[in-house]
C-alpha cells in the first residue's frame, strides 16, 4: 500500500515539477527511523518513459539536493556549539576564498538584516547559510557528513561554502537516511533493503537483523533541528 501511495504521489509531484520547473523526473524514498528498512522506492516517475531515462533508479544516483542540504551544516554548528537563537548578519558579504571571491545571495534577492539562526533556517536564507558554513568550517560539517551515512562527499578538495546551498552531489537514499537521524535523536542507521534471502531448499543465506544505531550527533542537535525545520 505505502509503495502505491509513493508511485502516485511521484506522479503527481513529477507533473507538477514539469509544468512549474521544466524538472520532467522525480523520486521517492520512505524509510523506518527506527530499523533502517525502505517502506518504499520509486526510482523515476515512469520506468518505461524512455524521454525521460525513466529505467534509471534516481534515488541511488548523485544528484544536488539544493536548500535541503542545509539542516546538516546547521546541525554541525549546534554541535560545535552555536544554538538556535545565535544571531547572524543577513547582509551581502564577499567571501575571501579561491580560486575567485564568493558572493552569495538569498532566493528573493533581499537583505532581511540580524536573524537568528532559527530564523535562518526557518526561512531557507542563503547568505546566513553561507556564513554558518564559514564559521563552522567545512571540515567539521564534511566529518558530520560522514557520520550520516553520505559517501558521495568523500573526495574533499571538490568542495567550498558553496556546500550548504547543495553545491555538492548526494544520493536521495543517503540523504533521507541523514535526515532520518533527526528523527532518532541523532542516532544514524544505514537503510536495509532487504529482509530474507533464502535458496531453493529454504536455507537461509541473508537476514535482515536489529541494527545498532550509531549515534552521529547530541540528541539535543537533533532535536533543534527537528524543531526548527517544523516552522
Amino acid at each position: 500500500n505505502l509503495q502505491k501511495i509513493a508511485e502516485e504521489e511521484v506522479k503527481k509531484g513529477a507533473q507538477q515539477n514539469d509544468q512549474d520547473y521544466k524538472g520532467s523526473n522525480a523520486s521517492l524514498v520512505a524509510l523506518d527511523v527506527k530499523t533502517g528498512q525502505i517502506l518504499a522506492m520509486v526510482g523515476s516517475r515512469d520506468y518505461f518513459d524512455e524521454t525521460i531515462d525513466g529505467n534509471v533508479n534516481v534515488s541511488t544516483r548523485a544528484r544536488q539536493p539544493g536548500s535541503s542540504f542545509k539542516p546538516i551544516v546547521y546541525a554541525a554548528s549546534f554541535e560545535k556549539g552555536f544554538t538556535p537563537e545565535t544571531p547572524l548578519w543577513d547582509v551581502v558579504t564577499t567571501f575571501k576564498v579561491e580560486p575567485k571571491d564568493y558572493e552569495p545571495h538569498n532566493y528573493d534577492d533581499k537583505e532581511h538584516g540580524l536573524v537568528n539562526i532559527r530564523a535562518a533556517l526557518a526561512g531557507s536564507l542563503n547568505i546566513p547559510a553561507v556564513k554558518t558554513i564559514y564559521l563552522t568550517g567545512l571540515e567539521r560539517v564534511l566529518d558530520l557528513a560522514q557520520k550520516l551515512g553520505y559517501t558521495t562527499l568523500e573526495e574533499r578538495s571538490r568542495f567550498g561554502l558553496s556546500l550548504v546551498l547543495g553545491g555538492g552531489e548526494v544520493r536521495l537514499l543517503e540523504h533521507v537516511a541523514a535526515f532520518s537521524s533527526f528523527a532518532n535523536d541523532g542516532n544514524y542507521i544505514s537503510p536495509s533493503s532487504i529482509l530474507k534471502v533464502e535458496d531453493s531448499s529454504g536455507r537461509v543465506l541473508k537476514e535482515w537483523k536489529d541494527p545498532r544505531p550509531n549515534p552521529a550527533m547530541n540528541p539535543t542537535t537533533a532535536r533543534e533541528i527537528t524543531d526548527i525545520l517544523a516552522d
